[in-house]
């Protein structure tokens, strides 16, 4: 189901550059957001009851980190390459496995940071620092994805936390969108970019958050790692974007570096102090 999330995601990426000659970036990430917060409304059916203040305010926090990383990705798409864009986006994830305790921390950042260098190609003098920098942008919206993510899934049950962010992605997504969509939507088009968003981002997050519960975190995270070689593939599979070779090591370093961040950064788990022969707990523990 990881795999399948990760495929789907950079599928849809790749299917939905062809528009961008007739929409933009900034349309086309805007009516994905917009099907895609319309159909977790409509599927999941999120109640007011099942969330406090806060839990709100999280869920519409986690919808302006999704917005951002739609639309600063499509818009890095619009001049990078897929596998590009795509590890230079994982670098958000990537600093989030970095950060905390742990050893060989170094080593993995040096990875990237090689990985980085070797993707843009500074000495040919052509990188695209707009590109770019959409692309970091994505990233560190992805890293505060992550950690949103985490602190809804922590209080709010099931899918309900998603079905309320992304709606709040998706006019947000439309808001900015609304200039060009006015002058260049279509009826056909409406109907490709609802297929596009039942493929992602709607069928990967409900992937994701399934394997979730089968794998351990450490596990997922060193499957996400291979998303930009993922993304290198489908690039030339769809787009026939065919990398250099100083670009394909660099999205390999990347990858080398957040498989190695990951497995080394773990929480440990630690087994429950045992309960004194008098406490009522252990009493209860026999019963059970």
């Amino acid at each position: 189901m990881a795999v399948t999330s990760m495929s789907t995601v950079q599928l849809g990426s790749a299917l939905t550059v062809p528009l961008f000659g007739q929409l933009g970036a900034s349309g086309t990430a805007g009516l994905r957001l917009g099907w895609a917060g319309v159909l977790l409304l409509v599927l999941v059916r999120p109640r007011r009851r099942d969330f406090d203040r806060r839990d709100l305010t999280a869920c519409g926090v986690l919808g302006v980190a999704t917005a951002g990383m739609m639309l600063f990705f499509m818009l890095a798409l619009s001049r990078l390459p897929l596998g590009t864009a795509s590890a230079l986006e994982f670098l958000g994830p990537l600093a989030v496995s970095l950060y905390g305790p742990g050893h060989g921390r170094r080593a993995w950042t040096a990875a990237a940071a090689l990985g980085v260098v070797l993707l843009t190609e500074p000495w040919h003098g052509r990188l695209d620092l707009l590109g770019v920098g959409y692309a970091l942008a994505a990233a560190a919206c992805w890293a505060a994805y992550i950690l949103l993510t985490q602190r809804v899934g922590d209080r709010v049950t099931g899918l309900k936390g998603l079905a309320v962010s992304m709606p709040v992605a998706g006019v947000l997504g439309l808001l900015v969108a609304a200039p060009t969509l006015a002058v260049h939507v279509t009826w056909p088009t409406l109907w490709i970019m609802l297929a596009l968003a039942a493929l992602s981002p709607v069928l990967p997050f409900a992937l994701e958050f399934l394997a979730l519960r089968r794998l351990t975190t450490s596990a997922f995270g060193t499957l996400m790692s291979l998303e930009p070689a993922i993304a290198l593939l489908v690039g030339f599979l769809v787009l026939g974007q065919k990398p250099g070779l100083a670009s394909a090591t660099g999205i390999v370093l990347v990858v080398v570096a957040g498989i190695g961040a990951t497995r080394t950064g773990a929480r440990p788990t630690t087994p429950p102090e045992p309960l004194a022969p008098h406490d009522p707990r252990t009493r209860v523990q026999e019963l059970s």
